[in-house]
């Protein structure tokens, strides 16, 4: 039944084209009929013939053109038919293949940054390419020959009752014996699949994180240790597909078994109910025809049957990535955000990553339009936390963080976050061209845009080195940058956008202390007239700040400006003594803090 339920979702995958999938499964009705037909029509055919072979009872070929012109009617209609089926299913596969690829990537990309964390990017690239091709392969399958096959089995095969039932009642008993044998071989499997499987999601993914750590393994010499732990996966698979072939390799041979019996069998019984005057000649030629149509129907069948089988975990896979709800979504009643002026606010504010230890907790703050408001706290004290909130990463589960006085969950996600532009830690590029990594800051943005957000980032420079300018491809994740380069062109990304709340993540980071200068420089001139939020290690690039929020245990335990801080002697202070922008305490001071 599990099977029935994947393989109906498949087949739901077809979406806008499911009545061109009716027209064809009408259309293998009509070829199973047409299939059919013709070795009944044959069987009258040598019927007459025989009954001409008496003197009594003449037939002339006139008498039998009829059947002759309906059984090649029926083959011509068979092989015309056939070929349109399967050229407007290869079409249709091939179709929504493409789009439910493009649906299932529109769909990762809408699910949280909790998700992200906990499924490995290969893993996801893995599902997504192999359900996608595993829904083509069966929906080609089905509109090709399973679904005759089917029809045939499940609706032809007891219409021979009415031909001769003794030979028809052979027919169905051994059909029978097939498909409970088919039916135990599929037992026992089924489970058995689903483990090869986690096996072939755990190869992706081990392969696709050291293919993006090829630094770390050639420097630790980690080549040899990584060959094996993948050879070591590649085993299991092994040991888990194994018993999976045999089984079905016994399916193989039992319904070549079954092919030889029955035809046999059908011989021999028709041979002796024509010898006691109860089959024709041309019933036993009907049924010779049909058991053997029917048993390359069985061979089909099974085909499919294996085929989903081996599918079905695959599939199942691709469904609960598509069944996964994003956390963060727009509520039916959410409202087009219009350009910010700026105005936060936070009200008891809690948020847990797992549900126990909180990552913030009953945060409150006010935000002006145009301040500046640094976040400083030892790492996982809930800095980004609270950021990931303001540009929905996640929802508190209490609380409530607004916007001009709007609570944020009430407009969409689109238009809160067109009005904020954030500048992560990791710079976080596309493989793909300088001019395309800017662009997605501002798709319309002209050349003169670019080129002055790449200025006030103190980014031309290099940029005039790159051999194609602009149109430079910085390979996977910017590798053909420097840290310090990447991190600039990340910074032009968000100048680019030009939003009213600017988000710096620990932005400078990468930078030397030369670049750094001269970039907080240009930062601070665009921080001007904008809410600007910035996480910082380094308080020097913070002196000049609004205010400055203190995190301890996702909880901002002081806040006020640089030297506000610095006069309290509390955590800050301790923190900007361990950097040298504080005066040092005497020796009966107490230590500084750890940061």
């Amino acid at each position: 039944m599990k099977l029935v339920r994947i393989y109906g979702r498949v087949l739901e995958q077809l979406g806008p084209e499911l009545k061109l999938g009716y027209l064809l499964v009408a259309a293998n009705l009509a070829l199973a009929i047409a299939a059919f037909a013709e070795p009944v029509l044959f069987g009258w055919i040598i019927d007459a013939l025989a009954r001409g072979q008496n003197p009594a009872t003449p037939v002339t070929f006139a008498a039998i053109l009829p059947l002759i012109i309906a059984w090649v009617v029926f083959g011509l209609f068979t092989i015309g038919a056939g070929v349109l089926v399967a050229l407007h299913a290869d079409r249709l596969s091939h179709r929504r293949r493409l789009a439910v690829m493009a649906n299932y990537f529109e769909h990762v990309l809408t699910l949280p940054l909790a998700f992200h964390m906990q499924t490995h990017s290969g893993r996801v690239l893995k599902i997504m390419l192999e359900g996608s091709n595993g829904m083509a392969w069966l929906w080609l399958g089905f509109f090709r020959e399973h679904c005759a096959a089917l029809v045939s089995l499940v609706v032809l095969l007891p219409l021979t009752l009415f031909l001769n039932w003794r030979l028809a009642a052979l027919l169905v008993v051994l059909v029978g014996i097939f498909a409970i044998l088919t039916y135990y071989v599929l037992s026992r499997t089924f489970a058995l699949q689903g483990a090869v499987e986690g096996h072939h999601s755990d190869l992706a993914a081990h392969a696709s994180d050291a293919l993006g750590n090829v630094p770390v393994i050639q420097s630790f010499t980690r080549i040899e240790a990584e060959a094996r732990a993948l050879w070591g996966i590649m085993h299991q698979l092994l040991a888990a597909q194994t018993p999976v072939l045999s089984w079905w390799a016994l399916a193989s041979v039992a319904t070549r078994a079954a092919a030889t019996l029955t035809v046999t069998a059908i011989f021999l019984l028709g041979t002796w109910l024509h010898l006691q005057g109860l089959a024709s000649i041309g019933e036993i030629v009907s049924f010779m025809a049909i058991a053997t149509m029917l048993i390359q129907r069985l061979e089909q069948a099974v085909s499919f049957v294996n085929s989903l089988l081996m599918q079905a975990p695959k599939m199942q896979e691709f469904f609960d990535v598509l069944d996964t709800v994003p956390s963060v979504r727009d509520r039916p009643s959410a409202a087009e955000l219009g350009t910010l002026t700026g105005a936060i606010r936070f009200e008891d504010v809690s948020f847990s990553y797992d549900g126990k230890r909180p990552a913030v907790l009953d945060l409150s703050f006010e935000v002006k339009p145009g301040e500046t408001i640094a976040l400083v706290g030892a790492t996982g004290s809930g800095k980004s936390t609270t950021l990931g909130l303001l540009h929905r990463a996640f929802d508190p589960q209490s609380g409530r963080i607004l916007a001009d006085g709007t609570d944020i969950r009430d407009v969409t996600l689109l238009s809160l976050r067109r009005n904020i532009a954030v500048v992560f830690q990791e710079p976080m590029l596309f493989a793909r061209s300088i001019r395309d990594n800017l662009l997605a800051g501002k798709p319309e943005a002209t050349e003169e845009e670019m080129r002055a957000a790449l200025s006030r980032a103190q980014a031309d420079d290099f940029i005039a080195r790159q051999p194609e300018g602009l149109d430079t491809v910085i390979g996977e994740r910017g590798r053909s940058l420097s840290g310090g380069e990447r991190q600039r062109l990340s910074i032009a990304r968000a100048l680019l956008k030009n939003p009213p709340i600017l988000i710096l993540d620990e932005a400078t980071s990468a930078l030397d202390a030369g670049t750094e200068v001269k970039l907080q420089k240009a930062l601070d001139e665009v921080m001007k007239g904008r809410t600007t939020f910035v996480i910082a290690h380094r308080l020097a690039t913070i002196r000049n700040a609004t205010r400055i929020l203190v995190f301890e245990g996702g909880r901002i335990v002081e806040a006020g400006t640089f030297d506000e801080l610095v006069k309290l002697g509390g955590r800050f202070a301790d923190l900007a003594k361990a950097q040298f922008l504080a005066p040092a305490e005497d020796k009966a001071a107490r230590p500084i803090a750890e940061t």
